[in-house]
């Protein structure tokens, strides 16, 4: 067997590589690179669950990064047990071939009670005053109390949210360092999220993805180098990419408007009740999964959203084959805007009527995915001193609501979902190992495979 180090760097497309990132540049050209032809949707679950099973999301269940989960008539985004995807993972796979082989995951999705060896994932604490306490869940349980003394707490508000930064995925390559040398692992898997964050609050085209692009690559060419120094084969790929949006499509209240869509007041503001609602959109990026309660009302639903300013493709029952997203967790219909378009999950008409989590960072709570929370709100006139006032509160002990996310979609400038239009917009597979490559372009289906060649081939 072959040591593998598997680098997932967020938002990595042919057309950034070059003179910004010279270690990535470096090791496409001593080994080799091709693009990667992602899936539909291009989101980290499903894409992530497409590489360890080598399955589409019709077998392997990962729809979205969340869904309607109909048993229970809730909506659950961001969920971590690796039990929700079906299939053969790569580690299983892995250890049939030699019963020696181990894997740790670290910070890919679906991280807990699978049968990787080493696993790491964020995993904050609530206590029952609303306080949110920045932790990790690890596999095994004693790694935990290691990395927190070694590297201190994990830094969960710069992994997402308004204060993300580079400072998550310096933590997240530490960790890589210190699980390697604690367990030499056969195959590594370490996701990055930092050029993501940048390239959704900005666009891929501002001048300042630059400077992201050299600070990941400088976190990439450390563990490169102390991979390649080992002997150690490396992989480097990339799960979507992002492209450049001028604009929000708002689709649950378009629902509304139809009368399908049903909210419950709740103190003065306005919740979801998807249980209730005849249609309604769990937004994930570019694509929103739209679930309509009585079969017969499909067709009028479908005709509503292909109308819909900013929507490009509804796909029905045929169409959800064709893309591989014929799965019971799918909606009856799957939305798609526009290259450069994005669904938001609002349904209230009038802002005032949002609920008080809308303007809070809470990737559970909201019924969909929200680019917004990466900004903070530009009507604070001294944020600094509300998110100051509010910390001291959290510190005396009382309840409080870290309201700063502003409701204005129109901030975001970059998206994803939907494959790109231009292979170097997409994203990419690099390896070390050039005759391990294929001739033409890496399907995400094949990653599972590419990745056991690396280990087991000569």
């Amino acid at each position: 067997m072959h040591r593998t180090l598997v680098l997932d760097v967020v938002g990595l497309t042919g057309e950034l590589l070059g003179a910004d990132t010279p270690h990535l540049a470096a090791l496409a050209r001593a080994g080799g690179a091709r693009p990667l032809v992602t899936i539909l949707p291009a989101v980290t679950c499903a894409v992530q669950s497409t590489f360890t099973t080598g399955l589409l999301p019709r077998e392997h269940g990962c729809v979205a990064n969340g869904w309607y989960f109909r048993d229970l008539s809730e909506v659950w985004f961001w969920r971590q047990s690796n039990r929700l995807v079906a299939g053969e993972k790569i580690w299983d796979a892995a250890r049939l071939k030699d019963p020696a082989f181990t894997c740790a995951k670290l910070f890919w999705w679906y991280n807990m009670y699978s049968a990787a060896d080493y696993a790491v994932t964020p995993r904050p604490l609530y206590p029952a005053d609303g306080r949110k306490i920045p932790d990790v869940y690890t596999e095994p349980p004693e790694l935990r109390a290691a990395l927190t003394e070694r590297l201190g707490p994990f830094p969960l508000f710069k992994f997402w949210g308004p204060g993300a930064d580079l400072a998550s995925t310096r933590w997240i390559a530490a960790c890589a360092e210190l699980v390697e040398a604690r367990y030499r692992p056969t195959l590594t898997l370490v996701y990055l999220p930092h050029l993501d964050y940048g390239l959704q609050k900005l666009g891929p085209r501002h001048p300042e993805i630059r400077r992201e692009l050299a600070a990941v690559d400088a976190v990439c060419g450390d563990l490169i180098a102390r991979a390649r120094r080992d002997g150690t084969r490396v992989i480097v790929l990339s799960e979507y990419g992002v492209t450049a949006v001028s604009a929000p499509v708002h689709v649950n209240r378009a629902l509304r408007e139809a009368g399908w869509l049903r909210v419950k007041p709740e103190l003065g503001r306005e919740m979801l009740d998807a249980g209730a609602s005849d249609a309604f959109a769990v937004a994930d990026h570019q694509v929103a999964h739209v679930y309509v309660r009585r079969p017969a009302l499909v067709p009028e639903v479908k005709r509503l959203l292909e109308r819909l300013p900013g929507v490009e493709a509804v796909l029905d029952e045929p169409g959800k084959r064709a893309h591989g997203l014929d799965h019971g967790r799918s909606g009856e219909l799957v939305a798609l805007t526009q290259a450069d378009r994005w669904f938001t999950y609002y349904y209230w008409l009038a802002d005032r009527l949002a609920p008080d989590f809308a303007r809070t960072v809470d990737i559970h709570r909201k019924p969909g995915y929200d680019p917004v929370e990466l900004f903070l709100d530009p009507a604070l006139r001294w944020p600094g001193l509300k998110i100051g006032w509010t910390l001291a509160k959290k510190a005396l002990g009382f309840r409080y609501l870290m309201d700063v996310i502003p409701l204005d979609a129109g901030l975001v400038r970059g998206s994803h979902g939907r494959p790109t239009e231009r292979p170097e917009a997409g994203p990419v597979f690099l390896t070390s190992e050039a005759p391990l490559l294929p001739d033409g372009p890496v399907p995400a289906t094949d990653v599972k495979r590419l990745v056991l060649d690396h280990v087991f081939a000569p």
